[in-house]
């Protein structure tokens, strides 16, 4: 009876071990590694199945569409250290000093563009907290709503191409990137809207919650418009639609598309002035840590997925859905709902690497 219990038994010390604030990575693996020894020595696990662990994990170093993850990490980093995210955000709050919650409104743009740029929720939180939340609180903006903007805005970044967990989703569905990327624009972008209006709404309702910027200037001209577009939004848009319009027409790989897009980053920040051997160092070593800590969490997820898999997790999950009667949609639901709970504990990024290949196969019955 507890050899069918190890399982449910896995992830719950999973769960508690993430209290420790461990490197999660490691915690993934070393939870399958002490699991898959509880299993031999219940008779349910061969050690063998350990060497099964090499070849999943050099299918990561061996895919070539994964080599686009570092290469639009490091073309995130570039914008963001060449200062091209502060001047975008900057020349959006100019353009909509005078419309009521412009300044949160601005910030919702540019985190839509700015999660197009680097595809890494993390990066937009930081980066989007550092440059937006202290002219928001300046300006009179109560907490609620200037966080509240910053922390939903952020994570458009999971949906708006070229988002990183998408390629890493593409290796765990029979999927292309392409048609994932194409899939979840919209609503990425839908989403953005939704915000949109929502502050709108909220701040004519709640005047105090976002003042009118104190203002004595003209309002800008259209020639000053065009200037302000050309010089700081048109540039990272440009980036963008060249990197997302090769994917999407099938002109390029994504791998291709994003060596493209690091190549573009670096070029906008050398034509800016803001790139030297200092920054590009710097840049450099904060990709590669940022990388490290993506790879190692795949490679613990994968260990975990598969351990869990082996010891009859899958089993498990089926005879509670066959015993409940769910339907595909059903199951779609109880994933969901599992996911919403995961979100308080782990990052999505590594929600997608546990639930997707357990659940996966159960909803498309293959």
């Amino acid at each position: 009876m507890i050899v069918h219990l190890l399982p449910i038994l896995m992830f719950v010390v999973l769960m508690l071990l993430v209290f420790t604030s461990y490197p999660i990575g490691f915690v993934l693996g070393g939870v399958s590694v002490v699991f898959g020894v509880i299993g031999w020595m219940s008779g349910v696990f061969s050690l063998i199945e350990f060497y099964n662990f090499a070849p999943r994990v050099w299918f990561i170093a061996d895919n070539f569409q994964i080599i686009a993850v570092p290469l639009f990490v490091f073309m995130g980093v570039i914008l963001e250290r060449s200062e091209i995210a502060k001047e975008l955000l900057e020349a959006l709050q100019l353009i909509l000093r005078r419309v009521p919650g412009g300044m949160a409104m601005s910030v919702t743009v540019m985190a839509t563009i700015f999660a197009a740029i680097t595809g890494i929720i993390g990066a937009a939180v930081v980066v989007m907290t550092l440059i937006a939340l202290p002219p928001m609180l300046k300006a009179g903006y109560k907490p609620t709503l200037a966080l509240g903007t910053i922390a939903a805005s952020s994570t458009l970044g999971i949906l708006i191409p070229p988002s990183i967990l998408l390629v890493f989703l593409s290796q765990l569905l029979p999927m292309s990137v392409g048609s994932l990327f194409a899939a979840s624009l919209y609503p990425g972008l839908l989403l953005s809207l939704l915000y949109l209006a929502y502050i709108g709404i909220f701040t004519l309702l709640v005047p105090s919650a976002a003042p009118k910027l104190v203002t004595t200037e003209d309002p800008l001209s259209g020639r000053e418009i065009i200037q302000i577009l050309v010089r700081g939004i048109l540039p990272p848009v440009a980036l963008i639609a060249m990197v997302m319009g090769s994917i999407l027409t099938g002109f390029v790989t994504i791998t291709e598309s994003a060596a493209v897009g690091a190549g573009g980053a670096m070029l906008l920040a050398v034509i800016r002035k803001k790139l030297n051997l200092q920054i590009l160092r710097d840049c450099l070593q904060r990709s590669t840590m940022m990388i490290g800590m993506i790879f190692f969490l795949y490679i613990g997820a994968t260990c975990f997925s598969y351990v869990f898999r082996v010891l009859g997790g899958d089993e498990v999950i089926l005879t509670f859905i066959n015993e409940s009667g769910l339907s595909s949609w059903g199951v779609l639901i109880v994933a969901i709902m599992m996911i919403f709970v995961m979100g308080f504990f782990f990052d999505v990024l590594e929600i997608l690497l546990i639930v997707v290949p357990v659940f996966a196969p159960l909803i498309t019955g293959s």
